[in-house]
Order: structure tokens, then C-alpha cells, then sequence
């Protein structure tokens, strides 16, 4: 079977945009259209017709292009079930565990709330593509703005769930400021350093940083270790468990 073709879009400062498209079927999606000029334009280069946009959640730097994309290309726009008021001309609404076609491919959805109370991840299980908007970042996750560190560790368990070579295509290149967090939380960790001079090198010669793999976040992602004794002790909770954890370090992060 013929892979996913994906197109990452840089917009605004640091949001990406992502284009899919399925070869054998001309199947073209979009994922969290910040704006839609940009993406026109990418689109009339590379020749592919939108059908459709996936909407991880209701921010509008993920939905902003929504209806002008809509009303050029007649695209089916599709989002949670959950939080279907907050989404811009939203056409089908989906919810946890449910799968749709998409072209050739089958795309299966996670709800992953903590971000926004209704956010949602796609995964392309056969292409090992995980595009999960706010929830997890390079090196980092969303702040909790509508949902609680009981929830996002829930969500990002279930994402940690998925395949060790799933590629993770998260929709912001925060990985370098988020690498300067991460070590004062993960100080003694090998991987981690080694990940941060290969990040200094790529946005040095001005090229992204995602997408990283999940294997790669397990190693590195303070957000994804609060099991882990060195990330404990860093955060001066040794034995505790790992919601109490992982809010703490998500606490320090917004502080930094």
C-alpha cells in the first residue's frame, strides 16, 4: 500500500500546518489550518485538492482557516464530538476510539483532553503518523488550560501507548525552548543532551525540529517520565506518584 505523502506548513511565528494526501485515492486532508493562505498556496504548488481538515481542537490558531478553506475547496471538516460548538464549520464529529476511512487509509482518534476539555489526536496506525495538535510537543506537552494533570496524564499514557517508531507531528516548534527546561528537570540524562545539540544544530541552519518519534519523547520528554527516579528527585518528590509528578513539573514549566 502506497504511504501517506505529508507536507509540513509553517505559519504564524511557530504553529505548523500539515497536508496528507493519499496518492492512490487523491485524498487530501489538512490538520489545524491556523490560517489558509499559506496553505492555498501549498496546496496549488504541489497540486493536490483539499478534502478535508482535521481539527485537533477549538483554539484559533488551529481553526482560523477553517471556513475560507471550506468555502474554496467544499472540504469536509471534521472534529470531537465532544466540543463540536467550538468548531468552526465542523461537518462530522468524532469521539474516542472511533475510526473513519480517510482515502485508502484508516484513521483512528483518540479524545485526549487536558489542553482543552475537548481536544483529540488522529493516528494513522499504518503510516505510524501521530498528529496530536497541543497535547504533546517535542519535548514538552500543552499548558492545562481547561483540564487537569489527572487528565493529561491519562491522555499522554495513552498516546505513550502507541508504537515506540510512531512519528509525532505536533503543531508547534517549541522543542528548543522547551530543551531548556528539560534539562533542569532531567539534568543527568544522557539522551536528553545529546537530543539538545542535535536541536541547536537543526534551528540553527533553520530547519524543524519536528517531527520527533515517540521513542525519542519516552527518552527525553520530562512530561512523559515523572516515573523516572532522576526527573523525582529533580522536582524533590522521590516515591510519589506520577500525576503528582507530572503536575509539578508542569507547575516549574509554566513558571520557567
Amino acid at each position: 500500500m502506497t504511504a501517506l505523502q505529508i507536507e509540513q506548513v509553517p505559519v504564524l511565528s511557530d504553529n505548523y500546518v500539515y497536508l496528507i494526501h493519499d496518492p492512490e485515492t487523491g485524498c487530501c486532508a489538512c490538520v489545524d489550518p491556523a490560517v489558509s493562505v499559506p496553505v492555498n498556496a501549498r496546496l496549488d504548488q504541489l497540486g493536490w485538492r483539499l478534502t478535508h481538515i482535521l481539527n485537533t481542537h477549538h483554539h484559533n490558531d488551529h481553526i482560523g482557516g477553517n471556513l475560507e478553506l471550506k468555502q474554496a475547496y467544499d472540504c469536509e471538516i471534521i472534529g470531537a464530538e465532544n466540543d463540536a460548538a467550538r468548531i468552526a464549520g465542523i461537518d462530522s464529529k468524532v469521539r474516542d476510539g472511533q475510526t473513519f476511512k480517510f482515502g485508502s487509509k484508516t484513521c483512528k482518534v483518540f479524545e485526549v483532553p487536558g489542553h482543552t476539555s475537548g481536544h483529540i489526536a488522529y493516528w494513522f496506525a499504518e503510516d505510524k503518523a501521530l498528529f496530536c495538535g497541543d497535547t504533546l510537543f517535542a519535548l514538552g506537552c500543552g499548558r492545562l488550560f481547561e483540564g487537569s494533570p489527572a487528565q493529561m496524564w491519562d491522555s499522554l499514557s495513552k498516546l505513550m501507548a502507541l508504537p515506540d517508531d510512531t512519528r509525532v507531528f505536533c503543531a508547534h516548534e517549541y522543542t528548543q525552548a522547551n530543551a531548556a527546561f528539560a534539562i533542569t528537570v532531567d539534568p543527568d540524562n544522557a539522551a536528553l543532551q545529546s537530543r539538545m545539540t542535535e536541536i541547536e544544530t537543526l534551528r540553527s541552519q533553520g530547519k524543524p525540529t519536528v517531527p520527533s518519534t515517540l521513542l525519542q519523547e519516552k527518552q527525553t520528554n520530562p512530561f512523559l517520565r515523572p516515573e523516572e527516579t532522576g526527573v523525582q528527585k529533580a522536582v524533590g518528590l522521590v516515591g510519589e506518584d506520577a500525576v503528582r509528578v507530572f503536575a509539578e513539573v508542569r507547575r516549574l514549566k509554566d513558571n520557567f
